[in-house]
């Protein structure tokens, strides 16, 4: 039976980036993104409700988001679901559930380059 693992998501960066080396060299990238669900309520009130999301890049997608991703920034996103455990403090088993990202698109208007002026308009 086939599966499918497959998470694409648009919302806005939470926190910045936090860049990290494995033991093994591999770069890893963490932050957060938030996303938001809106509806009418039976009453017709509008309603909105937050989800925020643990977002992990490897690799050279790593090396993109510590340069790119800023907080407070929109961001597009596809990738997958893993979730991770380990022994917390206490002894307690630990879970957390994160996005690894596949790709990652910068939303929004592009950012300056370094030394390029923003042009006004006349």
């Amino acid at each position: 039976m086939k599966s499918v693992n497959k998470v694409m998501l648009i919302g806005n960066v939470t926190r910045d980036p936090e860049m990290k080396q494995t033991t093994g060299g591999q770069s890893v990238c963490t932050f957060g993104l938030a996303t938001n669900r809106t509806w009418r309520d039976p009453k017709g009130e509008k309603q909105s409700l937050a989800e925020f999301h643990n977002i992990v890049a490897w690799g050279s997608l790593a090396d993109f988001c510590n340069q790119y991703v800023k907080k407070g920034k929109p961001l597009y996103i596809e990738g997958y679901l893993k979730t991770r455990s380990w022994d917390g403090p206490e002894g307690a088993k630990i879970f957390r559930t994160e996005i690894v990202a596949e790709n990652v698109i910068l939303l929004g208007p592009r950012p300056e380059q370094e030394g390029e002026a923003e042009e006004v308009p006349a």
